[in-house]
Protein backbone atom coordinates (compact mmCIF):
# COMPACT_ATOMS: atom_id res chain seq x y z
CA UNK A 1 0.00 0.00 0.00
CA UNK A 2 1.83 3.42 -1.02
CA UNK A 3 -0.37 6.39 0.26
CA UNK A 4 0.24 9.55 1.92
CA UNK A 5 -2.92 9.67 3.42
CA UNK A 6 -2.24 7.80 7.24
CA UNK A 7 -5.85 7.31 7.42
CA UNK A 8 -6.50 5.50 4.09
CA UNK A 9 -3.57 3.35 4.83
CA UNK A 10 -4.98 2.36 8.07
CA UNK A 11 -8.60 1.26 6.85
CA UNK A 12 -6.85 -0.41 3.78
CA UNK A 13 -4.32 -2.47 6.39
CA UNK A 14 -7.26 -3.31 8.71
CA UNK A 15 -9.66 -4.90 6.02
CA UNK A 16 -7.25 -6.53 4.09
CA UNK A 17 -5.36 -8.22 7.23
CA UNK A 18 -8.75 -9.23 8.48
CA UNK A 19 -8.86 -10.79 5.74
CA UNK A 20 -5.42 -12.62 6.92
CA UNK A 21 -3.19 -10.47 4.16
CA UNK A 22 0.18 -9.44 5.10
CA UNK A 23 -0.15 -5.09 4.18
CA UNK A 24 3.15 -3.29 3.97
CA UNK A 25 3.22 0.45 3.72
CA UNK A 26 4.83 2.89 2.41
CA UNK A 27 3.87 6.83 3.24
CA UNK A 28 5.42 7.74 -0.36
CA UNK A 29 6.45 7.29 -3.50
CA UNK A 30 10.31 6.49 -2.57
CA UNK A 31 9.82 4.59 0.11
CA UNK A 32 6.79 2.71 -2.07
CA UNK A 33 9.93 1.82 -4.61
CA UNK A 34 12.01 0.21 -1.72
CA UNK A 35 9.48 -2.02 -0.39
CA UNK A 36 8.52 -3.11 -3.86
CA UNK A 37 12.07 -4.02 -4.42
CA UNK A 38 13.20 -5.71 -1.57
CA UNK A 39 10.00 -7.65 -0.64
CA UNK A 40 8.58 -7.94 -3.78
CA UNK A 41 4.60 -7.83 -2.84
CA UNK A 42 1.93 -9.98 -4.23
CA UNK A 43 0.07 -6.61 -5.54
CA UNK A 44 0.64 -2.76 -5.07
CA UNK A 45 -2.34 -0.67 -4.12
CA UNK A 46 -0.95 2.53 -5.21
CA UNK A 47 -2.45 6.17 -4.63
CA UNK A 48 -2.17 9.29 -7.37
CA UNK A 49 -2.12 12.12 -5.67
CA UNK A 50 1.51 12.14 -3.36
CA UNK A 51 4.09 15.00 -2.88
CA UNK A 52 7.20 14.20 -4.36
CA UNK A 53 6.98 11.32 -6.27
CA UNK A 54 3.21 10.67 -7.68
CA UNK A 55 1.84 7.71 -8.45
CA UNK A 56 2.34 7.90 -11.45
CA UNK A 57 5.74 7.69 -11.65
CA UNK A 58 5.88 5.22 -9.10
CA UNK A 59 4.00 2.89 -11.69
CA UNK A 60 5.91 3.85 -14.60
CA UNK A 61 9.32 3.08 -12.43
CA UNK A 62 7.69 0.09 -11.23
CA UNK A 63 6.70 -1.44 -14.80
CA UNK A 64 9.81 -0.29 -15.95
CA UNK A 65 12.07 -2.68 -13.38
CA UNK A 66 12.90 -6.88 -14.46
CA UNK A 67 12.38 -6.77 -10.76
CA UNK A 68 9.30 -5.42 -10.18
CA UNK A 69 7.30 -4.99 -13.55
CA UNK A 70 5.26 -8.71 -12.92
CA UNK A 71 3.98 -7.11 -9.73
CA UNK A 72 0.12 -5.89 -10.25
CA UNK A 73 -1.26 -2.54 -9.50
CA UNK A 74 -4.47 -1.46 -8.37
CA UNK A 75 -4.60 2.38 -8.58
CA UNK A 76 -6.55 3.57 -5.37
CA UNK A 77 -7.49 7.51 -5.22
CA UNK A 78 -9.75 10.30 -5.65
CA UNK A 79 -8.82 10.86 -8.91
CA UNK A 80 -12.02 9.97 -10.57
CA UNK A 81 -11.77 11.56 -14.03
CA UNK A 82 -12.44 9.42 -17.12
CA UNK A 83 -8.60 10.25 -18.41
CA UNK A 84 -7.23 9.78 -15.16
CA UNK A 85 -8.66 6.08 -14.83
CA UNK A 86 -7.63 5.48 -18.43
CA UNK A 87 -3.49 6.84 -17.88
CA UNK A 88 -3.73 4.09 -14.52
CA UNK A 89 -4.63 1.66 -16.89
CA UNK A 90 -2.67 2.42 -20.41
CA UNK A 91 0.41 2.33 -17.55
CA UNK A 92 0.05 -0.85 -17.00
CA UNK A 93 -2.61 -0.59 -13.64
CA UNK A 94 -4.90 -4.02 -13.50
CA UNK A 95 -7.64 -1.88 -11.92
CA UNK A 96 -8.65 1.58 -10.63
CA UNK A 97 -10.49 2.31 -7.60
CA UNK A 98 -11.56 5.75 -7.14
CA UNK A 99 -12.13 7.21 -3.73
CA UNK A 100 -13.98 6.96 -1.65
CA UNK A 101 -14.57 3.97 -1.78
CA UNK A 102 -16.03 0.84 0.58
CA UNK A 103 -13.32 -0.74 2.00
CA UNK A 104 -15.21 -4.34 2.66
CA UNK A 105 -14.71 -4.94 -1.23
CA UNK A 106 -11.35 -4.28 -0.90
CA UNK A 107 -9.98 -7.67 -0.09
CA UNK A 108 -12.28 -9.69 -2.57
CA UNK A 109 -11.14 -7.51 -5.40
CA UNK A 110 -7.07 -7.92 -4.48
CA UNK A 111 -8.07 -11.86 -4.06
CA UNK A 112 -9.53 -11.61 -7.25
CA UNK A 113 -6.89 -9.95 -8.98
CA UNK A 114 -3.69 -12.45 -7.58
CA UNK A 115 -5.88 -14.83 -8.41
CA UNK A 116 -6.54 -13.91 -12.25
CA UNK A 117 -2.87 -12.30 -12.79
CA UNK A 118 -1.51 -16.02 -11.26
CA UNK A 119 -3.29 -17.65 -14.01
CA UNK A 120 -1.81 -16.16 -16.85
CA UNK A 121 -5.05 -13.08 -16.70
CA UNK A 122 -3.08 -9.82 -16.67
CA UNK A 123 -3.33 -8.79 -19.94
CA UNK A 124 -7.10 -10.05 -19.86
CA UNK A 125 -8.05 -8.39 -16.54
CA UNK A 126 -6.64 -4.84 -17.99
CA UNK A 127 -8.48 -4.71 -21.20
CA UNK A 128 -11.56 -5.91 -19.15
CA UNK A 129 -11.22 -2.62 -17.28
CA UNK A 130 -10.46 -0.16 -20.73
CA UNK A 131 -13.07 -1.80 -22.37
CA UNK A 132 -15.54 -0.94 -19.37
CA UNK A 133 -14.49 2.57 -18.88
CA UNK A 134 -14.81 3.24 -22.38
CA UNK A 135 -18.48 2.02 -22.14
CA UNK A 136 -18.69 4.01 -19.65
CA UNK A 137 -17.36 7.12 -21.83
CA UNK A 138 -19.85 6.17 -24.71
CA UNK A 139 -22.89 6.55 -21.66
CA UNK A 140 -21.75 9.48 -20.17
Amino acid sequence: MIDDEAPIRLLCRVNLEAEGMEVLEAPDGPSGLQHARSRKPDVILLDVMMPGLDGWRVAEELLADPETRDIPIIFLTARAEFRDRARGLDIGGVDYVTKPFNPLELAPLVEDVIARVDRGERDVLRHEKLSELRALMEEG
